[in-house]
């Protein structure tokens, strides 16, 4: 079983965006490059020209030049301006520079005039945002928005704000009227194609990505997230080239060097990958997206102990991440431990959707660890997967004390998330889908609790409920998440065609999607579209490496219908070196060997699927 498998198909598109905001327009910089000029020579003529000094502060901001900015702030307080309205201005010039805290102390210095207080409730929501206190940027926010209602930047932060918040359609509505009150607003723009790459795709989000940069081409935070969007469309020559723009405007930006890392990684260069990633200088060590795609570098070249530090410390971050767990496991097996690997292992093992490759590692640490029971148990769940077997799951928390937690505080997801799955544990479908309904009526704009009142609607057997959820939350969110439970949710409501509308809809949105791709290939099958079926699988198979034995059997299965045994029994076999226990495998397996005239070892193995069978 090879434990180093292609991990990179993994890295979801999500996790590469590095999520930033973009510089002002390019016609605007100019004009205001222009400005700065003049304003310095007017200051050099006239020392004491205090509005002089006053205007150079706001257009270095205007400029994202926090240091000047600073300089010039501070200039003109030595002037005799007036602090109660600069002060403000020389605590954005500390926010621009990432001293959020001073930003904080010099807004509490002192008075503020009350026609900068605007401003001033507009730098503090930026520094509670950047420093993840929602509740006070919130209150920050809503203040400089009373005061400064049609500032087009402003609400491109409410935008940024809300996002951080969940709150989809919030967010939505916010960027649509940043960019009305300013349609040459780049950095709204950008902002949009970002919600938009959610919302509809990656496709319908790279036309916002050209307004953006049309207005402004220097916008370095556009050109790397679309550079990360051409990456997770497969376009590596236009995300080379955007990379390239982006190094041009931010030389040394160390998101350049990790999309570019992803790029090395993809083509199979671990070492060129490494050197990238190292040369970010510990800048993006706190992003999920850099400690996955760590773990996978250093678990390609043989460093076990430190691809296992990578996912230990995205574990801390992100405790479900399951990709995280898969490579902790296969590092520590690869390094001896299987001790390690067990304990990886086994929250993703525990539950009843685990994947076959899990399954698979198990029982070989199990075996190693003389649990022989324990490892046959994992190898029949892991060929039940082929068959489409379902596994019991229970959990095991307090009923009592989980519900009335949430009896107290009705609208508090971390109460009421736990109490909706312990009453779909215990049938108590419909207490679940009235705590999930309440939930999602106080926050219509946000696609989780949509998924929410989906997943208990589902778990209830009210299907209809569940894809009218589930279609409220694909209009926030096309993404896989939402999109597969909405093809889920028709298909068991017997609408196979709107659930196969579904799928391709995700395929066609988000071409990386390797769910959509493999869900894509059953229906191919099914229709026995062979060419698509292999076309699809293929693809899969690209991106995931031989590990998973139900693309294996299906690509096996489809070039067998199209009389290509020469390609059909490597495949099988591949199945069946992975999984010999599995009577499905054996019996194709077996119809190959028997057209190529081995009788002998196809009656062999059909005694054996046989045998196992009884």
């Amino acid at each position: 079983m090879r434990v180093r498998g292609a991990w990179i198909g993994a890295l979801c598109g999500a996790a590469l965006l590095a999520g930033c905001g973009g510089p002002r327009p390019q016609d605007r910089r100019a004009t205001l490059e222009e400005r700065r000029a003049e304003l310095r020579d007017a200051i050099a003529d006239d020392p004491a020209a205090l509005d002089a000094r006053t205007e150079l502060a706001r257009v270095a901001i205007a400029l994202h030049d926090g240091v000047a900015a600073e300089a010039a702030v501070k200039a003109a307080l030595a002037a005799g301006g007036n602090a109660e309205v600069l002060r403000p201005l020389l605590a954005r010039a500390y926010a621009m520079q990432g001293d959020g805290r001073r930003a904080l102390q010099t807004l509490d210095a002192g008075p503020i005039a009350p026609e900068a207080i605007g401003e001033a409730a507009w730098v503090a929501g930026n520094v509670h945002l950047d420093n993840g206190d929602l509740g006070a940027a919130r209150d920050a926010f809503d203040r400089a928005v009373r005061e400064l209602p049609r500032e087009s930047a402003l609400w491109v932060d409410v935008a940024r704000f809300r996002d951080a918040n969940a709150d989809t359609l919030g967010a939505r509505d916010a960027v649509d009227y940043a960019i009305e009150l300013d349609p040459q607003n780049s950095g709204a723009l950008a902002l949009k194609a970002n919600l938009v790459r959610t919302q509809q795709g990656l496709v319908a989000a790279l036309s916002w990505y050209d307004k953006a940069l049309a207005i402004d081409p220097d916008n370095a935070g556009a050109l790397i997230d679309q550079a990360a969007t051409f990456g997770d469309l497969g376009r590596y020559r236009d995300m080379l080239a955007a990379l390239r723009r982006a190094a041009a405007v931010t030389p040394g930006d160390p998101r350049l060097y990790y999309l570019q890392a992803v790029l090395a990684a993809r083509a199979d260069d671990y070492q060129l990958a490494r050197s990238l990633l190292q040369r970010t200088r510990g800048e993006m060590d706190d992003q999920p997206g850099f400690m996955l795609l760590s773990a996978v570098v250093e678990l390609q070249l043989g460093g076990e102990a430190v691809a296992a530090s990578w996912a230990e410390r995205l574990l801390m971050a992100q405790p479900d991440n399951a990709t995280a767990r898969r490579i902790l496991a296969a590092a520590n097996w690869a390094d001896g431990d299987a001790d390690g690997a067990g304990e990886a292992l086994a929250p993703l093992v525990a539950r009843a959707d685990a994947d076959s490759w899990s399954l698979l590692l198990a029982a070989r640490v199990a075996a190693e660890q003389g649990a022989r029971a324990a490892s046959a148990g994992y190898m029949t769940r892991a060929a039940a997967l082929t068959r489409g077997d379902a596994a019991p799951f229970a959990v095991d928390d307090d009923y009592g004390l989980v519900a009335m937690r949430a009896d107290a505080a009705p609208l508090d997801p971390a109460n009421v998330i736990p109490a909706i799955a312990a009453d779909i544990e215990r049938g108590r479908g419909g207490a679940a889908i009235n705590r999930a309904r309440a939930l999602r009526d106080a926050n219509r704009g946000v696609a989780d609790a949509h998924i929410l009142l989906g997943d208990a609607a589902m778990a209830g057997g009210q299907y209809e409920l569940a894809i009218e959820a589930y279609r409220k939350a694909r209009d926030l969110d096309a993404s896989e998440r939402t999109t597969l439970r909405l093809a889920n949710a028709l298909y068991r409501a017997n609408d196979p065609a709107g659930s196969g509308a579904a799928i391709l809809a995700l395929r066609d949105s988000q071409p990386s999607s390797i769910a959509a791709d493999r869900l894509a290939g059953h229906l191919a099958m099914d229709l026995e579209h062979w060419d698509q079926a292999i076309a699809h699988f293929e693809r899969v198979r690209r991106r995931i490496g031989n590990r998973d034995v139900v693309i294996l059997r299906e690509l096996a299965r489809a070039w067998a219908a199209k009389d290509r045994d020469d390609r059909a029994l490597p495949l099988i076999a591949l199945a069946y070196r992975l999984q010999p226990l599995n009577g499905d495998i054996m019996l194709i397996y077996a119809d190959l060997l028997e057209r190529q005239g081995d009788r002998q070892a196809a009656e062999d193995l059909r005694d054996k699927a046989d045998q196992i069978g009884r």
